[in-house]
């Protein structure tokens, strides 16, 4: 059975075991097997699934949506956003933690690892789980949107109060499949040089997020790292 072959968390298989037996899915992880198999893929085999494996179904709060992994050697561990301890801030991160350091008043992080994030409830979650090396978007439009939008759509059906952050277009289209009547999303421009200046700084997601978690009675996120 191919739910036995995806290593994610227990908590999120009882929820997906159905899906990893759609022909999408199939054709997916045959797709997959076959890229890592003949090219260099990101993240490493083994961490596809870290978003899900750090952030289990029943903590999740918060939930911050991604495009596709970074395409760059040893950047890439699972997580969107995030980059491996030693590794070079990337520009959009530098701008979130530019806007971190602003809207709460604490120092610039210097490690770009969010694992601290995901310990709290924070669903660090790509559209696109992998990518080829140099590559951008090369696994888009292969199934793993299917599988993120059912994720998403799962979060939102079966959970109350979560926030979710979507950081340009690509991330806000995903709308259409929250239920903004019990949820909030927080919308702004994406973090990147280009656009960072067109409104996402000043859109204090960091402080939006924890004022409504605070309001529901829910244990507010300790964004420093």
């Amino acid at each position: 059975m191919l739910e036995d072959k995806v290593k994610i968390n227990q908590s999120w298989l009882d929820k997906l075991q159905s899906e990893f037996n759609q022909p999408y899915f199939q054709k997916l992880y045959q797709f997959v097997q076959d890229q890592y198999n003949n090219s260099v893929v990101y993240p490493s085999k083994e961490l596809i699934y870290e978003a899900f494996n750090q952030t289990h179904f029943k903590d999740v709060k918060v939930v911050i949506i991604g495009q596709d992994p970074y395409h760059g050697k040893n950047q890439a561990h699972g997580l969107s956003f995030s980059v491996k301890n030693s590794q070079k801030l990337p520009p959009s991160l530098k701008n979130i933690y530019k806007e971190l350091s602003c809207d709460l008043e604490v120092a610039v992080p210097t490690t770009g690892n969010l694992t601290p994030w995901t310990k709290q409830g924070v669903l660090l979650l790509n559209s696109t789980l992998t990518v080829s090396a140099k590559s951008p978007g090369s696994h888009q439009k292969k199934g793993w949107e299917i599988f993120t939008n059912k994720i998403i759509e799962l979060i939102s059906n079966e959970k109350e109060n979560i926030v979710f952050i979507l950081w340009g277009k690509y991330a806000q289209n995903k709308c259409v499949i929250i239920d903004e009547r019990k949820h909030l999303t927080i919308k702004s421009p994406y973090p990147s040089p280009f656009s960072a200046q067109k409104g996402f700084f000043g859109s204090q997601p960091f402080s939006k997020t924890n004022e409504y978690l605070l309001n529901k009675n829910i244990k507010p996120i300790d964004w420093t790292l």
